[in-house]
């Protein structure tokens, strides 16, 4: 059969990996490329809303006004492959794609252990005991490059991380945002004062304020729900009054890590309702939309075969190696992240997903789905409100 070739993320032109070293350039940072052209400012807070797609804030004017009027001169950018948080969130931490900075996805196989790795959590995934891998998998030895937070900060300009507080002291903190200063901020009105409080301590504000539950909502109700649109309108509210709070030459960047698309459940497939989607493989990772599939010695041709075979009219299935050529995961892949990329790779283009319900049984009663490279998914607003 043959595929069609997937929109591969525009690294090193309009990508998550490089907005915060262009926002660092346009303070005026040394050592940073601006890539994107962002023009100079005095200050920042970049806001990154977990969740917030161009594609669905385009198309919702009457919940996001400040928002959608900001896109009016905005534009997308790229998120990466695959468009899921640890990957997205490493690259804006790091201003590496996912083949350096190495988070290349939600779940993935280690070396060394028979069930994947959470990267959101920084645990092993599956049945059994989700296991605290932040002792064997040091975070900052597992993503040894220095954060941009940390080459900022080696620059003379220290950042303040705003977000939940559970986050400080994460493994996925310390391995792509460390650095800075952390303030807590748990729901969105917490978020604006913690920010609105870190601008107006210093005369060159430079905040990284992160919010999660817009992608919760999409996820549990489904973008096209009453409950997403109205979290819309809080987030937009949130974006506005942080804005009203910076001060003259600084600017308000609003991003996102990826966007979002509903799954009806004739889009949901069970590999326990499909056995031929597990003959030969030794472990599944990845999530529903973007799977690493890992094969037993030997069985590479076959699983790729029994992928293609079932599901290859709705996904671009194709073997590691050739995901790591084509640039899926970045120009480049780093000898210690190749293994953990699956010998099989498979991403959705149409509305479908893989799910392992005995394995992850959340997951598979979700609404909101990501981690492909489909425009609703992969492009992410790069908006600039200034003061």
């Amino acid at each position: 059969m043959t595929q069609s070739a997937p929109p591969v993320p525009r690294y090193g032109e309009a990508s998550l990996s490089d907005l915060m070293p262009s926002v660092l350039a346009a303070l005026g940072v040394p050592g940073f490329p601006n890539v994107l052209g962002i023009e100079p400012m005095s200050g920042v807070c970049l806001l990154v809303i977990d969740g917030l797609g161009w594609e669905l804030l385009r198309e919702h004017r009457s919940e996001a006004p400040f928002l959608w009027e900001a896109a009016e001169t905005g534009r997308p950018i790229t998120a990466g492959f695959p468009s899921t948080t640890s990957a997205s969130l490493g690259s804006l931490g790091t201003g590496l794609p996912p083949g350096e900075h190495g988070l290349i996805g939600y779940t993935f196989r280690v070396p060394g252990f028979d069930r994947p790795m959470n990267s959101l959590q920084w645990v092993l995934y599956g049945h059994g005991t989700p296991v605290d891998l932040r002792e064997e998998l040091v975070p900052e030895r597992f993503q040894p490059h220095p954060t941009v937070i940390e080459r900022a900060m080696a620059a003379g300009l220290e950042l303040t991380l705003v977000g939940p507080p559970e986050h400080q002291r994460s493994g996925l903190t310390r391995a792509i945002l460390r650095g800075g200063r952390f303030v807590g901020a748990h729901s969105l009105s917490d978020l604006v004062i913690a920010a609105g409080g870190a601008i107006a301590q210093t005369p060159r504000p430079s905040v990284y304020a992160y919010h999660p539950f817009l992608d919760t909502t999409a996820h549990i109700k489904g973008v096209v729900s009453a409950e997403w649109r109205a979290y819309l309108g809080q987030v937009d509210q949130a974006s506005a009054a942080i804005a009203e709070r910076l001060p003259k030459g600084s600017a308000l960047v609003v991003t996102g890590d990826h966007g979002m698309v509903d799954l009806d459940d004739m889009g949901k497939v069970d590999v326990a309702d499909v056995p031929q989607l597990t003959e030969g493989v030794r472990m599944l990772a990845g999530e529903a939309r973007a799977r690493h599939v890992y094969a037993e010695p030997g069985a590479d041709g076959d699983v790729l075969a029994a992928w293609r075979a079932r599901l290859g009219d709705r996904m671009w299935i194709v073997p590691g190696e050739e995901a790591i050529e084509a640039g899926w995961f970045g120009p480049r892949v780093e000898d210690a992240v190749r293994p953990r990329i699956g010998d099989v790779v498979a991403a959705a283009r149409d509305r479908v997903g893989v799910f392992q319900r005995d394995v992850d049984p959340l997951q598979a009663s979700l609404v909101g789905h990501h981690g492909s490279m489909t425009p609703g998914e992969q492009l992410v607003p790069l908006l600039v409100v200034r003061a």
